[in-house]
């Protein structure tokens, strides 16, 4: 069995369960992007986006946080897409995740996985969680 991940956010758990559930294959964090570099060529600025969807080759990030928070990840985002214009990346606001609660019966579930207080701190998030046939792995495959 695949050790599951250590989420940063109530709401990264939350956005696996539902990908299980749709058994869309994922990857927790995989790939890290350079954005900026000094002039000995080390990074100073990179992005990382949540998620992985090898199937549809497509990164997924998660924003459920402050706006001045979502303004520095949008301009990564638009960074990451010039130097990398290959990368296909998807972001998803708060309100895009409150549509997603929303159709799945989860509502309810929103103030804990937004904002501020879904932040796990690197530790499982623990309480009320939606149904899932499938195990959160850090790698997930449609076959396992």
């Amino acid at each position: 069995m695949t050790r599951a991940p250590r989420f940063a956010h109530a709401s990264e758990e939350e956005l696996a369960r539902i990908l299980d559930y749709y058994r869309l294959a994922w990857e927790y964090e995989p790939r890290t992007f350079p954005l900026l570099w000094d002039r000995d060529g080390t990074a100073t600025e990179c992005f990382t986006p949540d998620f992985y969807l090898p199937e549809l080759d497509l990164y997924l990030e998660l924003t459920t946080l402050r706006q001045s928070l979502v303004r520095r990840k949008n301009r990564k985002l638009r960074l990451l897409r010039e130097l990398y214009p290959m990368v296909r990346v998807k972001i998803l606001y708060a309100r895009d995740f409150r549509e997603l609660l929303l159709k799945y019966g989860r509502l309810d579930a929103a103030p804990a996985l937004l904002g501020t207080d879904g932040q796990l701190g690197g530790e499982p998030a623990t309480g009320p969680v939606s149904p899932t046939p499938l195990p959160i792995a850090a790698v997930r495959s449609p076959a396992a």
